[in-house]
């Protein structure tokens, strides 16, 4: 029997509707659902509860309900097991996600036919340190980022790469994103997409106050290391944009590849650039005539 897990956002539009269609879907099928522990709460379904952290080994794969940011913090929770994710997209972008709510039955049938494939993305590893001492320590999806909050204060950082001196950086901050993360923030922050079969570091100046500055791609096994040097509280350590610390002036972050990977559920190969074209461009499925017009 296969054990299949579902992750659910409990904010997202029609969000009940769609995870409990879903359990029945997993039941007719002869599939074993099991419902993270505040998403059976949400569906009054305590009967197929486990946290999260107890997935593996019990569940072959995870079916993620909402959008980016769900998937995200599903992909940091489940990064030290080899659990595959399908994202089912009930928010806006859906970027990262592979199915939508309408053709839910579809996407269901195509798993148990194992008609998919697994895309291995690489993850970041960033480790903060403060007066020499390891503080805290994240692994992130898509990017890693030191910038200032709310308050119009330029803030300044001291940048090396495997120890040698790369600059100081004055602006909003910096960003050190995975090649998933490169169609997050970094590209409103003007750095490049990179096809997420590319294994590099990505880091890009955030508004930076010279035109000099501009985004550098980093080999996979360079450590990128920033030394806090603005001496405001405005100024924070973040995470896939979702967690957060107030950094000090002096703080040492390092970034590098992760241990860890996400495994993604795919339906076939090669969909990115479509991916590119039809969510950031905004652009529906064109007709092919041979000249992409």
């Amino acid at each position: 029997m296969v054990n299949i897990g579902i992750y659910v956002n409990p904010t997202k539009p029609h969000a009940r509707e769609v995870a409990s269609e879903l359990v029945s879907l997993l039941q007719q099928y002869g599939c074993a659902p099991v419902l993270e522990k505040r998403s059976a709460e949400f569906l009054a379904r305590e009967d197929l509860a486990l946290p999260l952290e107890q997935f593996y080994p019990q569940v072959n794969l995870v079916f993620v309900l909402g959008g980016d940011g769900t998937l995200l913090s599903v992909a940091r929770a489940l990064a030290p097991y080899p659990i595959p994710i399908l994202g089912i997209n009930l928010g806006h972008l859906g970027f990262l996600s592979e199915a939508e709510p309408h053709n839910l039955a579809e996407s269901v049938q195509q798993i148990l036919a194992r008609k998919y494939i697994v895309e291995e993305r690489m993850m970041l590893e960033t480790q903060l340190f403060r007066q020499g001492q390891l503080v805290r320590s994240f692994h992130a999806l898509n990017d890693v980022g030191i910038a200032k909050g709310s308050f119009s204060r330029m803030v300044t950082n001291k940048v090396l790469v495997n120890g040698t001196f790369l600059g100081k950086y004055s602006g909003d901050g910096v960003l050190i994103s995975s090649p998933t993360g490169s169609t997050a923030y970094s590209l409103s922050a003007g750095g490049p997409i990179i096809s997420p079969n590319v294994e590099v570091l990505l880091f890009t100046p955030i508004a930076p106050h010279t035109l000099t500055a501009r985004p550098i791609v980093l080999a996979p096994n360079d450590v990128v290391e920033i030394e806090v040097l603005s001496d405001h509280e405005d100024l924070g350590l973040t995470v896939d944009g979702q967690l957060g610390v107030q950094l000090q002036q002096r703080d040492r972050i390092l970034v590098r590849k992760s241990p860890y990977t996400t495994l993604l559920i795919k339906w076939r190969e090669n969909t990115f650039f479509e991916v590119v074209r039809e969510k950031l461009q905004g652009q529906m499925r064109e007709l092919e005539d041979g000249n992409g017009k």
